[in-house]
């Protein structure tokens, strides 16, 4: 969290949080391209060689919080607790991403939409965008087999990513066309990881039939939790 930071870890919070505020405010009134990278330095009040000490370029300040969160979920999976089921640990990241939007974007929530907009505008930002998920969805798939490489197999693991991610993006996107506000955003993609993780109940289970719906597994539903 932020209040355990030091002074100088706290200070380098506030200037990345500036450029990309900065950014996504250029980006919106003069546009991608025509935004520099010594324009969104200017409006941060710092150096162009400071902004390359924190993005390397103004493709990375769109997608500011990838990367990070993508090594913490993996990590959380190679991790995962001692009979957790794979529904049980999905839910638990679906939980995590939501947690970690809200605090690293508590201030830039606002521009959650204006940085959406980009991305389904500008062409190098969509390429940039299509390339990102899918590889994303493809490490998860595979930290998810290896983490449960005896209960399911790698179409398995990919299956269960792309509904639970699926859901999530697509219910944000539906929300952004809508023009919910941030907070009505989050308690959608809530709702969707919820509809998603019921339909994660058979993963593990054997193939059922043409046309029959595989058994109850007689197990708790997790998304019950969600809910209540």
């Amino acid at each position: 969290m932020v209040d355990g930071l030091g002074l100088r870890e706290r200070k380098k919070l506030r200037t990345r949080r500036a450029l990309i505020e900065a950014a996504l405010h250029l980006f919106e009134e003069k546009g991608y391209e025509e935004t520099t990278v010594a324009e969104i330095a200017a409006a941060a009040d710092i150096s162009t060689r400071t902004f390359f000490s924190y993005f390397a370029s103004k493709e990375d300040v769109v997608f500011f919080d990838g990367q990070a969160r993508v090594d913490e979920i993996i990590d959380m999976i190679a991790r995962r607790r001692a009979g957790e089921t794979v529904v049980e640990l999905l839910l638990r990241v679906g939980e995590l991403g939501m947690a970690r939007t809200l605090a690293e974007t508590d201030r830039l929530m606002e521009l959650t939409p204006v940085r959406t907009r980009l991305i389904m505008s500008v062409p190098v930002l969509q390429a940039r965008a299509l390339r990102l998920l899918f590889d994303t969805q493809l490490r998860l798939a595979e930290a998810l087999h290896r983490a449960y490489s005896e209960e399911i197999d790698l179409v398995e693991a990919a299956a269960a990513v792309g509904a639970l991610v699926g859901a999530a993006k697509l219910a944000t996107m539906a929300c952004l066309n809508r023009g919910d506000p941030p907070e009505r955003i989050w308690e959608t993609v809530r709702r969707a990881i919820e509809i998603a993780v019921r339909g994660l109940q058979s993963v593990g289970a054997p193939p059922a039939g043409p046309g029959v719906l595989p058994p109850a597994r007689g197990r708790r539903d997790p998304a019950d939790d969600l809910s209540r």
